[in-house]
């Protein structure tokens, strides 16, 4: 489980596009809109290995994961955590990633491997530590 709260574990588990910020070197957030799936007690989030995410992240590991619904009212399950960047076994949990926005109309790569390499992907794999939100 990733949260106590079971109106938040469904929230989690219902939308699929979350808001990912991280924190510059100079201490300052940043944030991106990535797509997401759980693992287990994990959520992660797959990204080609140069983005300014991944670099951040090489600095200090902490991130604040906020998902959000596609419509009013908008609500919100924010879980902040700390990040392992992975770079193995990145087919099985970046199709995970997929399977949860293919409803959105995205597709897997053909030549899915070669893609991910090109790609340089990486997983950024969240171990949470907090869960908040907002459930109307």
């Amino acid at each position: 489980m990733i949260s106590e709260n079971q109106a938040f574990e469904a929230f989690i588990d219902e939308y699929r596009w979350a808001i990912l910020t991280t924190l510059r070197q100079s201490g300052s957030p940043v944030s991106s809109v990535v797509a997401y799936a759980r693992d287990g007690d994990d959520l992660v989030v797959s990204t080609p290995g140069m983005t300014f995410k991944t670099k951040t992240l090489k600095n200090d590991v902490r991130v604040n994961l906020c998902i959000i619904n596609n419509e009013e009212p908008f609500n919100f399950v924010a879980v902040e955590g700390v990040v392992t960047i992975q770079s193995d076994d990145l087919v099985r949990t970046t199709r995970l990633v997929f399977e949860n926005i293919k409803d959105s109309g995205y597709q897997e790569p053909e030549d899915f491997e070669n893609w991910l390499e090109t790609q340089q992907r990486v997983i950024l794999r969240i171990k949470p530590q907090r869960v908040y939100g907002v459930i109307r």
